[in-house]
């Protein structure tokens, strides 16, 4: 029986616990009650189950019943500061928690790919790692795994990872995309906060107002973007919060911003990192102020090597059709700390359709909306491909060796 149809059967079960999940999301790395949903869900399966020691992890290992080598499947478990809106019945009952970005039906693909693989396990030439990682949504998970030794737990060296991220929009439910090379950007948030000294509205000049210096600020960090990096190696700055006093007329003693910061080149990451912070040095200084200024380098570009970028997407093309699955011509402008593990071992970061029944791609709610929606209809072809990609890698590295 092929994958696909061999993952039909799981369909009922993982539709249920990518809900259970849904109603229940945990933010950050401890992640307690999903944690313990997935070490439910993979109980009676012949896995070595390891949960983590800084983070609610939870890594599985699957021995082949064949010598060979090592590939590595990863799920992120961790949900968004997001108030649900979606009205759903299995909606969040977590006030302001929200699975937003789809890492529910991850967490449920993953383990069906782990059961469709423990079904064939004396014909696998070498394991399987399966990667429950906690924190992908800004708090370094990948990081703390790989230092926990992810990368190490088959007692031997990765031949291959694999990760497939679900869309709410932009892509019609089960269609595939991938591309080679740089496939997600790079992630750095600047915070600044600049101190000034509060008075009366009305009189500004016996004060220090640092509103004008931030508004400055805001506005100088869109040309410098505009007009010191090539357009063809873009770069993205968004001041997505910005706060400053408590009245109309009174002088605030200081205003603060976030932005997020987006690249798709270690070298013009590394260039932001000494720009930006300069810039807005250089206006408070320009307006007699102070500021405190950090500048915090979160996720590097997502680079899939190029073999196994062609490698999946010819497995989703050989499992749904030639018409499933396409090279995207641009990355994602998203961020990924699955690029922490391809930049150790070579793999791929696959996107997959899943917007609803009804809604067009083109204007449905996006990831990280309060009313973004998933098909959970998606999750047979989610882990049948996670399960054929570990079958193939396997068989492959077995032929080579």
């Amino acid at each position: 029986m092929r994958m696909v149809e061999r993952a039909e059967k799981y369909r009922e079960d993982m539709v249920e616990l990518r809900r259970a999940l849904h109603r229940e999301p945990e933010i950050g790395l401890a992640l307690p009650l999903t944690k313990a949903k997935v070490v439910a869900a993979l109980e009676d399966l012949p896995l070595e189950i390891t949960e983590g020691r800084a983070l609610g992890s939870v890594t599985a290992v699957l021995r082949g019943g064949r010598p060979g080598g090592a590939v590595l499947l990863r799920g992120d478990m961790d949900a968004l500061p997001v108030r649900e809106d979606t009205g759903l019945e299995y909606a969040s009952r977590f006030d302001g928690v929200m699975h937003g970005c789809g890492h529910d039906l991850h967490v449920a693909g993953l383990v069906g790919a782990a059961r469709l693989l423990c079904e064939v396990r004396g014909e696998l030439p070498g394991d399987v790692v399966f990667m429950f990682q906690p924190g992908e949504e800004g708090h370094d998970g990948a990081r703390l795994m790989i230092e926990e030794g992810v990368l190490d737990a088959a007692g031997r060296p990765l031949d291959a990872a694999y990760a497939v991220h679900v869309a709410a929009n932009l892509l019609p439910a089960g269609f595939w995309a991938t591309k080679p090379d740089v496939v997600m950007s790079a992630s750095d948030v600047l915070r600044v906060t600049v101190r000034g000294e509060g008075g009366h509205g009305s009189a500004p000049h016996k004060g220090r107002d640092p509103v004008p210096a931030v508004a400055e600020m805001v506005l100088a960090l869109q040309s410098h973007v505009t007009r010191t990096y090539d357009i063809f190696d873009p770069v993205v700055v968004t001041v997505g919060r910005l706060t400053a006093g408590s009245q109309q007329n009174v002088l605030a003693h200081e205003a603060e911003f976030e932005a997020t910061v987006r690249s798709y080149s270690q070298a013009n990451q590394d260039r932001l990192r000494e720009a930006l912070p300069a810039l807005v040095r250089g206006i408070a200084t320009a307006h007699g102020l102070e500021v405190d200024v950090e500048y915090r380098v979160l996720y590097p570009v997502t680079v899939n090597d190029a073999v196994e970028a062609g490698f999946a997407m010819d497995t989703v093309h050989d499992l749904f059709g030639a018409d499933a699955g396409f090279v995207s011509p641009v990355p994602a402008s998203g961020s990924e700390d699955f690029s922490l593990v391809l930049r150790e071992v070579p793999g791929a970061m696959l996107m997959l359709g899943a917007t609803p029944p009804g809604l067009d791609p083109a204007d449905a709610p996006a990831n990280h909306s309060p009313l973004a929606r998933y098909d959970d209809a998606v999750l047979p072809a989610q882990a049948a491909l996670l399960a054929e990609l570990a079958v193939r890698r396997l068989a492959r590295t077995a032929r080579s060796a």
